[in-house]
């Protein structure tokens, strides 16, 4: 059995919204990656289950290789249709904010999303929620928001409904969000979902294929340099892995290629940190972090990198050189030495 996590009220005020609901719009942060779009879609397979149109909106597009998630293809890109996206927020009575608290987290959407009278709902399990929908399901200490999903499904009374392709969206959200249940995994209860997804007939075994065995070539080839050009810094139990624009150019990269780069450090010995640089645009850094144990890299990304995120999974952004950048990074490596340091960390 699962814990009842959803207050009462909050699953009995939903009900009573989507009682009334004609036009649904589900939203989900910029660079949606898997545990969003798996969120945004089985949410909207599981709404059109109650004969609700609920119509999915990134503000700028997935990874490929989550493409054959039912119905990824019909999901709409702000970046690529502002028109058609204006026309559905302008229609809705209703929008969800999936996996994402605080509507900057939206980007250019945001400003739609707050100025819209339709009644908002946040479906999230990221730490500090800001106060932006009229009903808030924010629930951190859960691996993900697909996790989260299959709840308040469950929790609305329709787990008998739910069908196989909804059950795959919500596992390829889990999967992704903890590392192939490497990391934030070791609650019993996410195996039990699991189990009830699998009832539900899911393959596992293919969605990890789909997700994980779909790289280029170039991909691949840039992984190995990513492996060559790798920076350590033993007394720190820490890695630092950069990827300049030079190198995305040359190796062709495409959206989702750096996806798992960052983890890769992790499995040596003694790596308790692992950080990821990305150059782009207008001196823009995109910066990933992943731990192990107790070290805090959603504290770290917050002070250093105008971040945020999970215990052991967070990112930021930085503004400035790819040198400095590093400065910063080492600055945080210097501050943090005590606990990475640390045998109980």
């Amino acid at each position: 059995m699962l814990s009842q996590l959803i207050s009462s009220e909050s699953i009995k005020s939903v009900k009573s919204i989507l009682r009334d609901a004609k036009k649904v719009v589900i939203t989900a942060h910029i660079s949606p990656d898997g545990d969003a779009v798996g969120s945004a879609l089985g949410l909207r397979l599981f709404l059109s289950l109650l004969d609700i149109q609920a119509t999915v909106v990134f503000p700028n597009s997935a990874p490929t290789f989550l493409d054959w998630m039912s119905g990824a293809k019909e999901a709409y890109t702000y970046d690529e249709q502002q028109a058609e996206v204006a026309t559905l927020f302008e229609e809705a009575d209703v929008l969800f904010a999936v996996d994402y608290n605080a509507a900057s987290r939206i980007g250019p959407l945001a400003e739609r999303f707050i100025g819209s009278s339709a009644k908002k709902i946040l479906l999230d399990h990221h730490p500090y929620p800001e106060d932006f929908c009229d009903v808030t399901m924010s629930h951190p200490e859960l691996s993900s928001t697909a996790e989260l999903l299959f709840r308040f499904i469950t929790q609305m009374g329709y787990y008998p409904e739910l069908t196989t392709e909804i059950a795959s969206c919500i596992y390829t959200g889990m999967m992704t969000d903890t590392g192939s249940f490497t990391y934030n995994s070791n609650s019993p209860e996410i195996y039990f979902i699991i189990s009830q997804l699998l009832s539900k007939g899911i393959d596992k075994d293919a969605i990890y294929r789909r997700v994980n065995n779909t790289y280029t070539e170039s991909r691949m080839r840039l992984q190995g340099l990513m492996l060559q050009t790798m920076k350590t810094y033993p007394s720190s139990h820490a890695t630092l892995l950069l990827l300049t624009k030079e190198q995305q150019e040359t190796y062709h990269m495409q959206k989702g290629d750096s996806e798992g780069f960052v983890n890769m450090p992790l499995a040596m010995s003694g790596m308790k940190m692992t950080c990821l640089m990305k150059e782009g645009d207008d001196d823009q850094i995109k910066i990933s972090l992943r731990s192990v144990g107790d070290i805090p890299v959603n504290e770290i990304s917050s002070k250093y990198f105008n971040g945020g995120g999970h215990k052991n999974a967070a990112g930021g952004e930085y503004r400035g050189s790819l040198e400095s950048c590093i400065e910063k990074f080492e600055e945080a490596l210097r501050e943090y030495k005590p606990l990475l340091t640390s045998k109980k960390a």
